[in-house]
């Protein structure tokens, strides 16, 4: 009898020797919550995106981080939010923490990112922002979707959970004219802290705010209070606030994992290519490129069966697996999801783009530790399945 295939998962972070030994000096200096090295962190995330006028905050996720923002920007009961339904639920269920409601929309067929044309057609004078989502690496279409912001008045929140470094007109994400992006750090991330994210913006005063809040509504940054060498025990709570502080020891990965980026997205970028090509004469429809001249990050791979497949989608996933091979559905869209569907009335035809992606997509492997030979068992098993 075979031996059962060794498992390859659908992605695993790439954590090396720095970022160990970071790690452990971060636990060895006793400082091991928000501190010197989350500053820097912030710092170095700043100088990253190249642009002196933006403000990084670290948070413990990027869900708190679009909480965060969407509450410095003053929505809450009575206002609308746009997104789209082809999303995680924390891109909406922001929006419901602060008493508003949520409007879905479909996405662009093709990239699956939010369709700009449906965000027009959902504006209502509830409405005050708009949260897109650059979808598995490629940036949504910011230009128009800025400029319908910028006519109608609203306030816009990039999730750039799956977009860094993703550019966008040439522009990294994070440093369009949006008035927060927030970025995630998440174990299958293009960078990971384990668990964490990452609030930018220029607005001083939304920085300010976002500050506050991310720690209990206190005043006083609590790394300035501690660090202090003469007594520096008062603080004020000025608001009612959070726990989203990121922690020095997420911060001491995060400083080694950035400044792998550039590696990590070359060898991204080299597997998704190689998946083009090795996968183009299957029945599959493949993930959009990037336009000319932009950036796409490639956090995920997602391919979708084209109508000449004669097996369903469900039985590639159950043919992966029965091979050893990990994958994932990105996403089970918003409106199928019994929260979201019976608080607002939801129906599939209602999003035909979004549906019929959900329908035949699935994310395979791609991650960086990755080599061509875990790949190569990726595409010959659905060269077996497929053909």
């Amino acid at each position: 009898m075979s031996e059962k295939p060794s498992f390859l998962p659908f992605a695993l972070p790439d954590i090396g020797d720095e970022e160990i030994a970071e790690m452990a000096d971060t636990m060895r200096s006793g400082w091991i919550t928000t501190g010197p090295k989350t500053k820097r962190f912030e710092d170095d995330f700043a100088a990253f995106l190249g642009d002196p006028a933006l403000l990084c905050m670290a948070v413990n996720s990027a869900t708190a981080g679009l909480h965060l923002a969407l509450e410095a920007l003053g929505i809450g009961p009575g206002d609308e939010v746009i997104t789209t339904t082809h999303t995680f639920t924390a891109s909406a269920e922001v929006v419901r923490y602060l008493g508003a409601d949520v409007v879905l929309v479909d996405v662009d067929p093709v990239t699956l990112c939010i369709d700009v044309r449906g965000i027009e057609a959902a504006i209502t004078p509830r409405t005050k922002a708009i949260i897109p989502v650059h979808y598995a690496g490629l940036a949504a279409d910011m230009e128009a979707l800025l400029a319908l912001a910028q006519t109608r008045g609203l306030k816009v929140v990039e999730d750039a959970a799956h977009a860094l470094p993703t550019t966008c007109g040439g522009q990294l994400i994070g440093t369009l004219q949006s008035d927060v992006t927030v970025f995630s750090f998440y174990a299958n991330k293009t960078m990971t802290t384990g668990e964490g994210g990452m609030v930018v913006t220029r607005d001083a005063e939304l920085a300010k705010r976002i500050k506050v809040m991310r720690l209990h509504g206190i005043s006083r940054d609590a790394f300035d209070r501690f660090q202090s060498t003469t007594p520096a025990w008062y603080y004020e709570i000025v608001a009612p606030g959070f726990k989203y502080n990121l922690t020095d020891v997420a911060a001491a990965m995060g400083l080694h994992q950035l400044a792998k980026l550039p590696r990590f997205l070359e060898r991204r970028q080299y597997l998704a290519a190689r998946y083009r090509e090795q996968l183009s004469r299957l029945p599959l429809m493949l993930p959009a490129e990037a336009p000319a001249g932009d950036v796409h990050a490639w956090h995920l791979y997602v391919i979708r069966l084209d109508a000449s497949a004669k097996v369903t989608r469900d039985e590639v996933i159950q043919g992966l697996s029965d091979r050893g091979i990990g994958t994932s559905v990105h996403y089970v869209p918003l409106h199928r999801q019994p929260y979201w569907r019976d608080r607002y009335g939801l129906e599939p035809e209602m999003f035909p783009h979004s549906e019929a992606a959900y329908q035949a997509m699935l994310s395979i492997p791609l991650f960086t530790a990755m080599s061509d030979a875990d790949q190569d068992r990726v595409i010959s098993a659905l060269r077996q399945i497929l053909m």
